[in-house]
């Protein structure tokens, strides 16, 4: 498995695309082996394809604007295909936190989603701690996944939400693993200053990362990418450099 950055995390330097380039260097530098664009400028494929290329990375899946992935599905298509990229990722729906959500989520995608697999891609959806809500004994996630085939529809699980709703990241990275080939890595401490859990680096929170670790070892991850959604004010950048220190040092990651 090798390890990548979320551009989430450094959407703040990365408004423009002197930003996005500069940003990319600094990745590059720390380590990361590919990243995954979301949250930042606007861009165009040929021009992050020689940029990583340049910096010897790879964009390996986005978050991607939705109406974007629905109602231009073959420009969006077409954009992943210059930056090589399979991967075209959803951060969340707002529609996916009811069952009947989740099926007019699922109607609304189905003709993009069929597009994408054609293509030779990947439609991948991100999940936060509210799809873990349960209705009859099932959650909204596995609701979610029983519409689509595994080659239809990816989940690019994110260990931190899956915490936060009471869930196991190892299990269901286990549970996924037809599903998913990214995984998102970020850690969980309890903040005594806001009287509640928060973001932390990998290694330095709470959550159980040689399990989560071991699981996708065992599963055959492809890339577990760092997100940090908040620093608190620290620099990002240093904040994904201490995570990868830590996920290479512990775990021989690269």
């Amino acid at each position: 498995m090798i390890l990548g950055a979320q551009f989430l995390t450094l959407r703040e330097f990365c408004k423009d695309l002197n930003g996005l380039d500069e940003s990319m260097k600094k990745v590059a530098d720390i380590g990361f082996k590919s990243i995954q664009l979301s949250g930042v400028c606007e861009y165009e494929g040929e021009w992050v394809a020689e940029k990583t290329k340049e910096y010897g990375l790879t964009v390996d899946i986005t978050h991607y604007d939705f109406q974007k992935i629905i109602n231009d599905t073959e420009n969006t298509i077409k954009t992943h295909d210059a930056m090589n990229c399979r991967c075209i990722g959803l951060g969340y729906s707002p529609l996916v936190r009811s069952p009947e959500g989740v099926r007019e989520f699922c109607d609304t995608v189905a003709p993009a989603v069929k597009k994408i697999k054609e293509s030779g891609h990947k439609f991948m959806y991100h999940n936060h701690h509210w799809e873990f809500a349960k209705f009859d004994g099932k959650t909204l996630l596995e609701m979610l996944c029983e519409e689509f085939t595994p080659d239809e529809l990816g989940i690019t699980l994110d260990t931190y939400w899956v915490q936060t709703a009471g869930g196991d990241p190892a299990a269901w990275i286990r549970k996924l693993k037809d599903r998913m080939d990214r995984v998102h890595f970020k850690d969980m401490v309890f903040s005594l200053k806001d009287e509640k859990s928060v973001i932390a680096p990998i290694g330095e929170g709470n959550m159980n990362y040689d399990s989560i670790i071991q699981a996708c070892l065992d599963e055959n991850i492809e890339i577990g990418y760092v997100e940090l959604d908040d620093c608190y004010g620290e620099d990002p950048f240093d904040c994904l450099k201490r995570s990868y220190n830590f996920l290479t040092s512990r775990y021989g990651l690269n």
